[in-house]
């Protein structure tokens, strides 16, 4: 039987750089602090929502000035 080589190389140094172009010019961090041992609760609960722990935050974060009335635009 013949099995297929894959032509996966890897991520290259060209791939990073523009990663990290993009990331530099289109976004922002936030540091967030949890209790100990409520970051795996919001793990699994973005999991169970098919989100990673950034969209989930970011969702949440919206969905709360949007229902409370806080948008400033």
């Amino acid at each position: 039987m013949d099995e297929k080589k894959s032509s996966y190389r890897g991520y290259t140094q060209v791939q990073n750089k523009a990663t990290q172009k993009y990331i530099k010019q289109h976004l922002e961090n936030i540091q967030l602090r949890v209790p100990k041992g409520r970051k795996d609760y919001y793990k699994d609960a973005a999991a169970a929502a098919g989100l990673s722990l950034n969209q989930f935050a970011v969702s949440a974060m919206d969905e709360k000035i949007s229902r409370d009335g806080l948008d400033q635009q």
